[in-house]
């Protein structure tokens, strides 16, 4: 039986919020998101639900372009090695995702990333393409708000018929509430996640809110959308749903945790024991 979406979300809060491990059935399935501002490694069994993970606020990405090869490296690795202590069991293999539009030699880096951590590199895939294997949405757009960029995959059918993508997510939040209350990157990060000071932000951020409402706007032009499905951890914060579908006239909606989607539907997509990507050795040729 397929998990329901919430109790999925729910796992995800435990393992990869919470540290914590839960009863696994079947074979398990690794990702690997490499975000602007989030990077995540989540381990799923067969059913899809979360078993394990971890994350770290890290700057190894800039808008989908990986600017610090070495330390992303490390990065996965601390992750692999921490959450491999937890399982008890060595991860040989993950999934791996990066935003729409981006060159090949961006998508190359990202695959290459959680090669050099010790996995086999089995799928890359584009983030919004990733939320829906976890939302299983037939019809609409999956809106992917990441730290550097938001994605957006329209679906028609079940099938993705076109994704875009453009600079302006989270981080750009981030900064214009360090640039209007004179605080660091990281007071400002801390401030912007924390519930009990977002509505005061709102007021500050919101022309950023109303810029990426504009992308989406932009992305479902000419589309027949009825639905926007909003994800990333940007999509979190009060009141951006109403923006952005204010500025697109659709009815738009954000699951539980909008911060774990991408990453748990990247895991859905590692192939264990398979070879490595042939899109990767395309790239690499």
């Amino acid at each position: 039986m397929t998990p329901e979406l919430a109790d999925v979300l729910s796992a995800a809060d435990a393992t990869i919020g919470r540290g914590e491990v839960l009863e696994a059935h079947g074979d398990l399935r690794v990702g690997v998101d490499l975000g602007t501002a989030y990077t995540v490694l989540v381990v799923v069994d067969e059913r899809g639900m979360p078993v394990a993970g971890s994350s770290r606020f890290a700057h190894v990405v800039r808008d989908g372009v990986v600017v610090d090869f070495v330390g992303a490296c490390d990065l996965v690795a601390q992750l692999k090695t921490e959450v491999e202590g937890r399982l008890g069991r060595v991860l040989d293999s993950a999934a791996t995702c990066y935003p729409p539009g981006v060159g090949r030699g961006e998508v190359r880096a990202v695959g290459h990333v959680v090669e050099a951590s010790g996995m086999t590199c089995t799928a890359l895939v584009d983030e919004p393409t990733a939320a829906n294997s976890v939302l299983g949405l037939r019809d609409g757009a999956v809106v992917d708000v990441g730290g550097g960029t938001t994605g957006t995959a329209i679906l028609a059918g079940g099938r993705v018929t076109a994704t875009m993508d453009e600079p302006t997510g989270g981080t750009h939040l981030t900064l214009v509430i360090a640039g209007a209350l004179g605080v660091s990157i990281e007071e400002a990060e801390q401030r912007k996640t924390d519930p009990s000071q977002q509505a005061a932000l709102l007021p500050v951020i919101r022309p950023v809110l109303e810029k990426i409402g504009s992308i989406v706007a932009a992305h479902i032009d000419g589309h027949h959308v009825d639905s926007i499905h909003l994800v990333g951890g940007t999509s979190a914060f009060p009141g951006m749903p109403e923006i952005v579908g204010e500025a697109c006239g659709v009815p738009t909606a954000v699951p539980g945790n909008p911060l774990f989607v991408t990453p748990l539907g990247v895991a859905l997509h590692d192939a264990r024991g398979a070879m490595p990507n042939p899109s990767i050795a395309r790239m690499t040729g």
